[in-house]
């Protein structure tokens, strides 16, 4: 039974659709999978890979640089959203781009180890070079 799956940012809906499953990793919950009838459920999400399973089967996957996914509705109408300021489908990721982003990140750790920043640039250029398997 299909579910409404929505990928929202503060500009625009990067993605809404039916879905069976959805599979995300929460700050502190590991990996958590979400289907239909889902008790109502509040999350942070780590930067991570969000694979959605559509009801016809197919899987789409979007790389999601933290940010909240919510659960809400009814055994018979369930609704997940995932908010976040920065989410790519799978499709959009420029590998270029993520190579770039990981190679200053490396750079910005070596002469600071510490950087909260640059440990998570590091992270979100790596989840989408897992997705696109060019890590």
């Amino acid at each position: 039974m299909a579910y409404t799956v929505e990928f929202v940012s503060p500009e625009s809906t990067l993605y809404s659709g039916q879905a069976v499953q959805v599979v995300a990793r929460t700050r502190g919950g590991g990996d958590i999978a979400f289907l239909q009838g889902h008790q109502p459920f509040i999350g942070s999400l780590l930067t991570c890979e969000v694979k959605v399973t559509e009801e016809g089967g197919d899987e789409r996957r979007f790389a999601v640089r933290g940010g909240f996914v919510s659960v809400a509705g009814s055994m018979a109408q369930t609704t997940v959203t995932v908010l976040s300021d920065a989410a790519q489908d799978a499709s959009e990721i420029d590998a270029a781009a993520a190579r770039r982003d990981l190679e200053e990140a490396q750079q910005e750790l070596a002469s600071n180890p510490n950087d909260p920043y640059a440990k998570d640039n590091l992270r979100w250029a790596e989840v989408r070079l897992a997705i696109l398997g060019a890590e």
